[in-house]
């Protein structure tokens, strides 16, 4: 177990623009959350979430803090303190009205009720700004920490709010953790159609945004709370995409969490681009024009090595234009089917010279009056 001196050092060496906070706080305010988790871990800085026992506005401006952002319907404020961003809100009780809502926020609470709304024991950890600096922990997320286990607060977790079920599968992914017997009980009974696709899919972003994406997403599946893309192994598209995206040429081309997600959940898109040989680069443009990044990422790694070359051929432009042609004499359509002939022939080695280009088209133009 962490002693309380243990965390006040760590917490002084990760965050030190929280140092006089606690001295110009008007109300008692708290570390909590996955930046008290990660401490423990030893994992230095995470995302800096204060629950106040006052008013949020009120702590900001006694700390001279820029407010960034506000939402006045959940009592939070983001600010810069110190060039950091610091999330601050008040300690308040929730209440859902039905399973999937958005909770009804009661501000006003002392900080273990605030805790008890939180999703798992892990993350239902506070540490006071104020000394004595001592782990406020309820529901021995500490316990739970040690043993690796990620463990629902209370049986109606995923009911109140179902998209819990795709952090949890975030979590276990990123920290190895194991899900407690009963919480694992409570996610396979969990219905994600309760909430809006909006919510769901914020969720599953952040979700596909870590490191440990695909192993989250196959840990959605094992419970039935995902359908993944039929045919095959089904997260083998979605790891190869992930080592595809991991780094340059292909990292540039598209969103690597939304490049997974569709790796792994669908529709299939991009099976005969996969499966595509063209023999001629001209082919291979012709080929790739008109799909989205997306596919062309799901394409290459599924197998179109073709791609590759692609990329360079992709940016190869003509040395003549449309008034080159004009001023020969071409007309109307004729440009543009003449240029298209002159790229053609660049692609495939045919036009190494402008000469060449501006030959090839205007034979392409009087062929096509």
């Amino acid at each position: 177990m962490t002693s309380g001196e243990e965390l006040a050092e760590a917490l002084d060496a990760a965050y030190p623009e929280l140092a006089g906070v606690a001295a110009a706080a008007p109300d008692p305010v708290y570390l909590v959350g996955g930046a008290v988790r990660d401490l423990l871990l030893g994992r230095g800085r995470a995302d800096v979430d204060l629950v106040v026992e006052g008013d949020p506005a009120a702590l900001a401006l006694a700390l001279g803090a820029e407010a960034l952002a506000a939402h006045s319907r959940f009592g939070t404020l983001k600010v810069d303190l110190d060039g950091h961003e610091v999330d601050i809100a008040a300690a308040r009780r929730e209440r859902y009205v039905r399973p999937g809502a958005l909770p009804t926020v009661e501000p006003g609470a002392p900080i273990r009720t605030d805790l008890a709304r939180r999703d798992f024991t892990v993350n239902a950890m506070a540490v006071p700004l104020a000394e004595p600096r001592e782990l406020i922990d309820p529901y021995d997320g500490q316990v739970d920490l040690g043993a690796g286990l990620l463990r629902a607060i209370h049986d109606a977790s995923f009911v109140d709010d179902p998209t819990r079920a795709i952090r949890a599968a975030r979590y276990a992914a990123r920290f190895g953790f194991a899900i407690e017997p009963g919480t694992r009980e409570l996610l396979r009974a969990t219905d994600l159609g309760t909430v809006t696709p909006e919510r769901r899919w914020g969720e599953l972003r952040k979700l596909a945004a870590e490191a440990s994406a695909v192993a989250a997403l196959e840990l959605l599946a094992g419970w039935g709370l995902i359908r993944p893309r039929e045919g095959g192994e089904p997260f083998a598209l979605a790891r190869a995409v992930d080592r595809l995206t991991a780094a340059p040429p292909w990292s540039r081309e598209a969103a690597r969490a939304e490049a997974i997600l569709a790796a792994a959940l669908g529709p299939e898109s991009s099976r005969a681009l996969a499966e595509a040989r063209p023999s001629r680069p001209s082919e291979a443009v012709r080929l790739a024009r008109g799909h989205d990044a997306i596919e062309l990422v799901l394409a290459r790694a599924a197998g179109a090595e073709w791609l590759d070359d692609w990329l360079h051929w992709r940016d190869i432009r003509l040395e003549i234009d449309g008034t080159d042609l004009t001023a020969a004499g071409l007309t109307g359509p004729a440009v543009g089917q003449a240029l298209e002939a002159a790229l053609v022939a660049k692609l495939d080695g045919q036009a190494p010279t402008r000469a060449h280009e501006l030959r090839i088209a205007l034979a392409a133009g009087d062929t096509n009056p």
